[in-house]
């Protein structure tokens, strides 16, 4: 029913935000990824927004971007997680690393995620992977590798392999083949290479 709201914020809350269209508040269930992506409390701002009718309410939901509505959307239609739980997991990851999560098949990255169990986790990657497309791994993608500690290898030389034009799949097969060689990214993507290239 709504594709967006615009207006100016009146409040924000802990999980939570209200926009002010033209004397009506409209209060939008959020990430905190979204809380800290908007303006402050007086600025004006638009949300990207999904309706969710229960039997005793009607809820909406509030994204900064296209991509992490997209990926709600997604995880909704994953069994056992719910629009509350939805947001949780998008609250504790980006769309863009909750998409390399899944595709990598990375469950210590999901599992960290308050609440997300192994069979909850299996199921997302079970019922998502082959829904993640290039275009959201590759959001803000270089082939600059970040220092092995920040973040996962697996993740990380995944996202390199996009970027230089391989699919997802591809991607995705070659960096599980010699995930188990060295948790070192840059030489990840080293063996991942020669193993695409046949080597």
């Amino acid at each position: 029913m709504f594709a967006h709201v615009e207006g100016i914020i009146a409040e924000k809350g802990k999980d939570s935000m209200v926009i002010d269209v033209q004397g009506v508040g409209f209060l939008l269930s959020t990430s905190t990824t979204t809380l800290s992506n908007t303006p402050r409390v007086g600025d004006r701002c638009r949300l990207y927004t999904i309706m969710n009718v229960r039997e005793d309410a009607i809820e909406l939901f509030g994204f900064f971007d296209t991509e992490e509505k997209k990926m709600f959307e997604r995880l909704r239609g994953v069994p056992g997680i719910g629009a509350r739980t939805a947001l949780q997991i998008l609250s504790a990851m980006s769309a863009r690393d909750l998409s390399l999560a899944i595709v990598s098949g990375d469950f210590g990255a999901l599992l960290r995620v308050p609440g997300i169990g192994k069979k909850t986790a299996q199921r997302m990657i079970t019922e998502l992977r082959d829904k993640i497309d290039d275009a959201d791994l590759t959001a803000s993608v270089t082939v600059t590798v970040r220092d092995p500690a920040a973040g996962n290898a697996q993740s990380d030389a995944i996202a390199a392999l996009l970027a230089l034009g391989y699919s997802s799949s591809e991607a995705a097969r070659a960096v599980s083949s010699v995930a188990s060689e060295s948790e070192d990214p840059n030489q990840l993507i080293y063996l991942a290479l020669k193993r695409l290239g046949g080597g």
